[in-house]
């Protein structure tokens, strides 16, 4: 069963600020709790959800089928796909202009738990880590066979591991002897290449190294970014963005393209903003809305979110 607490459920759908007869985007749709939670804040309209994972989409129709809290699951569309498609995908469905999308990012509870997957540095289990099943690049192409050159480059810049290097080295040298097949092997791998002192606080050593090829693999922050600017560009007026983060690379991501929009250069002296200037966005949170003690307490996972909000005040010509 696929099973998923959804982090800052209400604040993030309030945000999108939903109307009867809109239609929405749920880019992550995972354990369904967004889609759910929208369906009952809105009449008419639908929800269009997107997930690359087959297993979520399996979930979601059985919910949708059997599930009496999801009000009207008729409105319901779901799509296979990775976010980076929404605009093809929405086109294709006869879609071009939508009134919100919302992501929930990261690697979901269910993907985390589930042994064979390969998330975990803690559970034995084949070196997979693909968020969408049907793609090749797996975790242990990436251990295996990407150069040194690459491993450190990609520990160092999305696991902003400071011992990207040392780590980069033990996995070359182990992966000459025998290839590295296990998660389990690979974080001892990790922690042995740690200072011991270092190994002792900020949690298991093995955590930044496993994001970063998690990353890696699902190429998560270049599919971040060409999902946002395909999200503002096809949100009509008024249309809002909810995007909740997990770690520091996913929120800069944000932030940066939402100020990006909703910040203009003007000229020193200029009385009056002329309607042509005017930015695009218009940021509803400027910092982001985080759990509440109560949520935080109810799940641990909840500890790094952040969630940041944009509405489209202009559209482009």
């Amino acid at each position: 069963m696929f099973k998923h607490q959804t982090v800052l459920l209400k604040e993030t759908v309030t945000g999108l600020a939903p109307h009867d007869g809109g239609i929405y985007v749920d880019a992550t749709f995972g354990g369904g709790g967004h889609t759910r939670e929208l369906l009952t804040r809105f009449e008419g309209g639908r929800v269009i959800a997107f997930d690359q994972d087959q297993k979520a989409l399996d979930n979601g129709r059985e919910l949708l089928a059997h599930d009496e809290s999801f009000v009207d699951p008729e409105r319901v569309t779901l799509v296979q796909a990775n976010f980076r498609e929404l605009k093809q995908k929405l086109a294709e469905l006869n879609i071009q202009s939508v009134d919100g999308v919302l992501y929930d990012l990261g690697v979901s509870s269910p993907q985390l738990d589930e042994q064979q997957r390969g998330f975990s540095y803690r559970l034995e289990a084949p070196l997979d880590m693909r968020m969408n099943q049907q793609q090749d690049l797996t975790a242990a192409i990436v251990v295996n066979e990407w150069s040194f050159q690459d491993l450190q480059r990609i520990i160092k810049r999305y696991g902003e591991e400071r011992f990207a290097k040392p780590i980069a080295r033990a996995i070359e040298r182990q992966r000459a002897i025998k290839p590295i097949a296990t998660t389990t092997e690979l974080a001892e791998i990790i922690k042995n290449a740690i200072p011991a002192a270092t190994r002792r606080t900020g949690g298991h050593p093995a955590k930044r190294t496993f994001q970063a090829i998690r990353i890696a693999v699902n190429d998560e922050l270049g599919a971040l970014q060409d999902s946002l600017d395909q999200a503002i560009e096809i949100l009509g007026l008024h249309g809002r963005l909810s995007v909740i983060t997990f770690q520091s690379l996913e929120d800069r991501i944000v932030k940066q393209t939402i100020k990006k929009n909703a910040e203009i250069e003007l000229p020193q002296g200029l009385p009056v903003i002329p309607p042509e200037m005017q930015p695009e966005l218009a940021m509803i949170n400027r910092k982001p809305i985080t759990p509440s003690e109560t949520e935080l307490e109810d799940n641990h996972r909840a500890h790094s979110a952040k969630l940041r909000i944009a509405e489209r005040i202009k559209l482009s010509k």
